[in-house]
């Protein structure tokens, strides 16, 4: 296809296409083409896409070349980017493989008393406790108790980061329209990009073999609701209580623990609350590379056609994430009355 050889002629790029003669390598359309077994059909008008302007013009550059190109820089950069990130990043390798080795060697005598008196204690409610200890004690009988304390582990860890990384950031952005505006685009960018893309770039910077590469893709995907939720939950504080602070000789920081912070507990546990969610969502896709607990079994059950092992872990994932959601929610509304009652 040469469809575009008089618009070069018109601009009087001849010489400039045919001084760059040498043959090109095969475009993308003919690629794909070729792989799926079916030729690439003409246009009357064909986009002026680069790999069509390349058939007219062996100057200009192929499709092909800026994925290359991208490929090559990301490498390029990537012995500056490991040097700088690994001692940075090294600390969430040994709080995951701890997290990891404590779940896994503590007794399940002990372990699930504890899991339970934590539930009454965030819910203040008997029947979600209930349902906390049967749940546990129901994937015990089918033997997924020590993968679901694996995906337990690894949603603590990285729930905890994100929350004690992300509350700060919110705050930081309520109090200033500038950061605001700068971080939005970024949140919006680890909420919409696909999940399966944060691992492109962290598998080439960091060995599959260490817990940190599904860590920090944990962290990213889950991070965006509780800085999004802290930053809305401090901007929605009444403007009469804050002028009532001022009055009474606050200073910022005063004002920020004892009014503000109090007021946006429940929007903060809110974020919380769809930050843990997102943990468990992801923990799953990591299984992908290297991350234990359930999302292998499920992985399993689909590379091997094993119908009973991807449903089981499917149910325990659909269990951890129902015992979650319920103790986190009952948590947020025993907050949220009390910020009622101390508002009235």
């Amino acid at each position: 296809m040469a469809f575009y050889d008089g618009l070069f002629r018109m601009f009087g790029l001849s010489d400039w296409c045919e001084g760059n003669s040498s043959a090109a390598p095969m475009s993308m359309a003919d690629l794909l083409s070729q792989n799926t077994g079916e030729a690439a059909k003409g246009q009357f008008f064909p986009f002026p896409s680069l790999d069509n302007l390349n058939e007219s013009c062996s100057s200009v550059i192929q499709s092909r070349d800026v994925t290359k190109g991208i490929e090559e820089g990301f490498l390029a950069a990537k012995p500056a980017l490991k040097q700088v990130l690994d001692p940075i990043t090294q600390p969430l390798s040994w709080l995951l493989d701890g997290a990891l080795w404590l779940f896994s060697a503590t007794p399940w005598f002990i372990m699930v008393p504890i899991l339970v008196a934590i539930a009454y204690w965030a819910s203040r409610s008997i029947g979600v406790t209930i349902f906390v200890a049967f749940s546990i004690m129901l994937m015990g009988f089918v033997d997924h108790y020590d993968v679901a304390m694996q995906t337990l582990s690894i949603i603590f860890v990285c729930t905890s980061i994100s929350v004690a990384l992300g509350v700060p950031i919110g705050i930081a952005m309520s109090k200033s329209n500038r950061l605001q505006r700068s971080v939005v685009p970024i949140l919006d960018l680890l909420q919409t990009l696909p999940t399966f893309v944060y691992l492109i770039p962290l598998i080439f910077l960091f060995s599959v073999t260490e817990s940190k590469l599904y860590g920090i893709a944990i962290i990213l995907y889950a991070i965006v609701p509780v800085i999004r939720l802290t930053d809305l939950g401090i901007r929605l504080v009444d403007k009469d209580v804050i002028e009532a602070a001022n009055a009474f000789g606050m200073d910022s920081q005063q004002r920020l623990r004892k009014v503000e912070l109090p007021l946006a507990l429940p929007n903060i546990m809110a974020g919380v609350n769809q930050t843990i969610m997102m943990s468990l969502a992801m923990v799953v896709i990591a299984s992908l590379v290297s991350a234990p607990g359930l999302g292998v079994n499920v992985l399993r059950g689909i590379r091997n056609l094993e119908l009973g092992v991807g449903i089981v872990a499917g149910i325990g994932i659909v269990l951890l994430a129902v015992i979650l959601d319920r103790v986190s929610k009952a948590a947020l509304s025993r907050v949220d009355k009390a910020s009622k009652a101390t508002s009235h």
